[in-house]
């Protein structure tokens, strides 16, 4: 089945990243897209998307605004916010308004499609960082991501990995993006998507959300 996606997003070099990217995904279809929020809502009744890969913080009718219109209005869209912020006021704002799930920016082509693959069949989800932050939320803790499993730990539960694979995933579990661990780690961004991939595959896993989840466990 391929499922039709709706792209808003206030900057038009994002936009045409994201349809260039989405386009490229087989069983996914860019059926139009909106530069704010009031653009999404008439376009939604236009091409009645699956799914609609919202930003936040746009002029006019922001994202929230828009999410929640259109939740109102067609519950069956499932709205997927891609945005920079990843703070509990953005979060918590969104998926009050109705969005079911919630990625940043740096999130990759895989990713991305993978996020609404799920939102577009009704589940929840969220990046790693998003994930943990709501967890911490929900338990009472300090709005601070929780405090990651050492290196040392991931090693000794997940042998199969390198050295270098268990670093990257200890990070990812800490709620950093890619760019972050580049940093920490002086790698470059697709060598750290690389090791990325490597450590999915060798966990069986296929989202950041699942490999944090596991490293929890």
């Amino acid at each position: 089945m391929t499922i039709r996606v709706l792209v808003v997003d206030d900057q038009a070099i994002v936009r045409d990243g994201l349809v260039t990217v989405l386009s490229l995904v087989p069983d996914l279809e860019v059926v139009g897209e909106a530069a704010d929020g009031a653009e999404a809502v008439a376009a939604v009744e236009r091409e009645r998307p699956d799914v609609v890969l919202m930003d936040l913080r746009m002029p006019g009718v922001d994202g929230p605004t828009a999410t929640a219109r259109i939740v109102a209005g067609h519950p069956e869209v499932g709205v997927l916010v891609l945005t920079t912020f990843a703070d509990d006021d953005s979060i918590v704002t969104a998926l009050r308004a109705g969005a079911r799930g919630y990625l940043t920016k740096d999130a990759g082509r895989t990713e991305i499609a993978t996020a609404i693959r799920a939102v577009a069949s009704g589940q929840a989800t969220f990046d790693a960082s998003v994930g943990a932050r709501l967890v911490a939320r929900l338990a009472g803790a300090p709005a601070a991501d929780p405090a990651p499993a050492t290196a040392a730990d991931v090693r000794a539960r997940f042998p199969q990995l390198t050295p270098r694979e268990a670093d990257v995933l200890e990070r990812i579990a800490a709620g950093r993006t890619n760019p972050e661990i580049a940093a920490e780690l002086f790698l470059t961004v697709p060598t750290v998507k690389s090791y990325v991939n490597q450590v999915f595959a060798k966990l069986g896993v296929r989202s950041r959300a699942e490999a944090v989840a596991l490293v929890l466990r």
